[in-house]
């Protein structure tokens, strides 16, 4: 049997033990600082979500459960070790895939995630929709009250839904009554798609920002008269997210939490659909691994310009508050996305990790879309992306380019487009501004050693003759879910700290992974050891070279980590020429060796 006690002194007692304020402890438990006030005087109780998340704080911080029991909610028995800091998002991730294979039969993965990915994004919006008409209860007295307000004042919800996009009425356990039309005729609808479809454009309407996100699919679109998606399959879906146990709310997930569901669901569809997850989709751990490496502070502004899904922007926002959790000065996010779809699913990403991030659509090399106010490009302190690799770009883009990306920066590439992507890193990086892109291993190698001239090589000794290439890491093989190649991470610096100056920090790092299905992947007790060592710029055998500017030219500008790494320091480095002659050398020994002992043996004879 469990007892209980106060709320309010509980949570006194939690945090004069982890010495934290109102404000502080609202951060931890994901709720706002008025939440908690609340709480302490005793005007309201937490829901369960929030309630459980108080017990596993209580239990973390090592306070007695017999001191620490709210009364609302069950503690977690202590049984001699701590309690788990956060829930595990396996139930999650669980119902989102099982959602998923319920359509599978009838749509491949990159096309069934087009449909899932909204209606995920729409009960999100609805839980929380009706977490914040119960807070307007809360505060006025009842539901009726709290909606009537919601409904005269949009303004007071992050996002207002009407009522016949309400998860209640949209999986039929509430009914409204449909208007009629001119005619007088019933303008319900006919089934669930047309009812979803119907649905999505009236949250848009009152929604505008929403436009391009929610309504993307048309869940009743037809083909040769039979619909794209059958509409008992998409039932079947909406019962699947109308399980209690996968509630969206405020109250019952927090955002990170969803948001690594959300991230894992994105992995499921990266793995089936092959070639073209690369568009939205980078490895998760990679993008943890850049962040790390990068260590954005409160307040940096940070930019991805092919930013697909906006993971890589989101995980930057998610290292600075592990590296400062007091902070409450957000790091400055913004992104640029070609593809419709894959727009929608940043916009989606963002809002249900509860992250404030500026994005636009458009062709970032032909028409970069955050520029200052005399129309050049925006300097930014963080720079992230993983653009096409290997892209063709025509000629004339780059001879021409209005915002002198490319000229004065190394010279026009031919061919593979990998740094003129770096050359564009580079303009819209700050004066004193850090970036990390990931390419194809060939970025750092091709033209190198080569007789003739080679404008990506030429490219490449103009980054490192600046001092512009902070290092390069290489990654294991198999990671990425449109290629098998190995990729690497450049990491640019425009202000070098003094004991990096002319220096380039080439890790190996192609030894840490875990083989999985269908892919490999860095293992997560891997990154932050592997950013250590990167920041650490001090060489260890078999893992991190350092190597000058001027080693670089005389291996012309082989930027390669696998080129260098492991080989012995103190080792001869000789010409390919002296070799050759060495062999010819042993060669000429050895054939005067063989004379030698034929003329022996036909004496014996």
């Amino acid at each position: 049997m469990t007892k209980s006690t106060d709320l309010p002194a509980t949570l006194r007692t939690l945090r004069a033990k982890l010495a934290l304020t109102q404000e502080q402890l609202a951060d931890r438990l994901g709720v706002s600082f008025a939440t908690v006030n609340r709480w302490e005087a005793g005007a309201s109780k937490p829901q369960r979500a929030q309630a459980q998340a108080i017990a596993e704080l209580t239990a973390e911080a090592g306070i007695d459960a017999e001191t620490a029991e709210t009364g609302v909610m069950p503690i977690l028995p202590r049984r001699g070790r701590r309690a788990a800091a956060t829930p595990t998002t396996k139930p999650m991730e669980q119902m989102l895939w099982d959602a998923a294979c319920s359509i599978r039969g009838e749509k491949d993965a990159a096309k069934f995630k087009d449909y899932l990915l909204p209606l995920l994004f729409l009960k999100r919006l609805s839980d929380v929709f009706d977490d914040e008409i119960t807070r307007l209860a809360e505060e006025y007295g009842d539901r009726a009250t709290g909606l009537e307000i919601a409904e005269t004042d949009h303004g007071l919800l992050r996002f207002y839904l009407p009522i016949e996009a309400r998860w209640a009425v949209l999986s039929g356990r509430e009914t409204i009554e449909w208007s009629k039309d001119a005619q007088g005729r019933p303008t319900a609808p006919r089934d669930i798609g047309e009812h979803l479809t119907r649905a999505v454009r009236a949250v848009v309407k009152h929604n505008p920002d929403l436009s391009g996100v929610l309504d993307v699919v048309d869940f009743a679109a037809e083909r040769n008269g039979e619909r794209d998606i059958n509409p008992a399959k998409l039932r079947g879906v909406v019962e699947t997210f109308s399980d209690p146990r996968y509630r969206l709310g405020l109250a019952d997930v927090q955002p990170d939490f969803l948001g690594r569901a959300y991230e894992y669901l994105l992995r499921k569809f990266a793995e089936g659909s092959g070639q073209s997850a690369g568009e939205f989709f980078t490895p998760t751990e990679v993008g943890f691994l850049m962040a790390h490496i990068l260590r954005p502070r409160p307040g940096e502004t940070c930019h991805d310009y092919a930013c697909g899904s906006a993971g890589l922007l989101i995980k930057l926002q998610l290292v600075a508050r592990e590296l400062d959790p007091t902070s409450r000065v957000p790091v400055k996010l913004s992104g640029q996305e070609l593809q419709a779809e894959s727009y929608a699913v940043a916009r989606m990403n963002a809002i249900i990790h509860d992250m404030e991030v500026e994005l636009a659509r458009g062709d970032t090399m032909i028409n970069p879309k955050f520029r200052d106010a005399a129309g050049k490009i925006r300097g930014h302190d963080i720079v992230v992306a993983n653009p096409m690799w290997n892209q063709p770009f025509a000629q004339d883009l780059l001879k021409n380019d209005p915002f002198e990306r490319f000229q004065t920066a190394g010279g026009i590439t031919s061919g593979k487009g990998d740094w003129a992507w770096l050359q564009h890193t580079l303009a819209c990086l700050a004066n004193d501004g850090r970036a990390a892109v990931v390419l194809d291993t060939g970025a750092v190698t091709r033209g190198s050693g080569s007789k003739n001239e080679d404008k990506e090589r030429n490219i490449r000794k103009w980054f490192v003759d600046n001092d512009l290439v902070d290092g390069v890491i290489l990654l294991p093989e198999n990671l990425f879910y449109n290629t098998t190649a190995a990729g690497v991470i450049v990491v640019l610096n425009k202000r070098k700290p003094a004991a990096r100056k002319g220096r380039i920090t080439l890790l190996n790092a192609s030894r840490h992974f875990r083989k999985g299905r269908p892919k490999n992947y860095l293992p997560e007790e891997d990154i932050k050891p592997l950013a250590a060592m990167y920041l650490k710029g001090e060489a260890v055998e078999g893992e991190v070279a350092v190597i000058t500017t001027q080693q670089a030219e005389e291996a012309d500008y082989n930027l390669s980590p696998s080129r260098w790494v492991g080989q012995n320091g103190g080792a001869e480095h000789r010409s390919v020429e002296g070799l050759a002659n060495e062999l010819k050398s042993l060669s000429f020994a050895i054939h005067e060796s063989d004379k030698t002992l034929f003329a022996v043996l036909e004496r014996l004879q």
